[in-house]
């Protein structure tokens, strides 16, 4: 078995965390293995266009494709039509690439790791602030209370303290 080099980085050290649990370490595994999995069971086919794509038909996320009616041949040998998106312009009887899932249905394109990474990153991004807004918001209830108690537990350490140097409160 070889050994990995470790990469030492300047002001830098591993410390145990007492707040992760092991499900924090075992959950990004876990959903990228789901992930990959379900990569897996799209599989890429060829279609035929049924109908002419005009080329000022367009999906509303993307100004270049549009949805068309496709024809394809499923693992299984069943023919199957559908709605997918496909270039526009295309013509009739033209093939266009499609995927499908383990039962022949239509499903989007697997994302690419780049794509991948940048939702993780964008996650990643979000969680911090939204994590520190919760905090903010869940302490705005309960710190009148907490400063009251405070302020009656000052009260009641000045009586005490009066007290022991003989003099009176009140």
């Amino acid at each position: 078995m070889r050994k990995t080099k470790r990469v030492k980085v300047l002001g830098w050290r591993r410390r145990p965390d007492e707040l992760r649990r092991h499900s924090d370490a075992v959950e990004p595994w876990i959903v990228a293995n789901a992930r990959a999995r379900d990569g897996a069971k799209h599989r890429p086919a060829t279609a035929v266009l049924l109908s002419t794509v005009p080329r000022g038909a367009r999906v509303a996320a993307d100004y270049n494709r549009a949805r068309a009616n496709v024809r394809w041949t499923d693992a299984q040998g069943t023919v199957r039509t559908a709605m997918a998106d496909v270039k526009a312009g295309t013509a009739v009887g033209s093939a266009v690439p499609v995927w499908t899932d383990g039962h022949g249905h239509l499903v989007d394109e697997p994302a690419s790791p780049v794509v991948e990474t940048a939702h993780v990153v964008m996650a990643g991004t979000g969680a911090g602030p939204v994590g520190g807004l919760l905090v903010l918001a869940g302490g705005r209830p309960i710190r009148p209370r907490v400063e009251r108690r405070a302020t009656e537990q000052w009260g009641e350490d000045w009586e005490q303290a009066a007290a022991r140097c003989g003099r009176r409160t009140g």
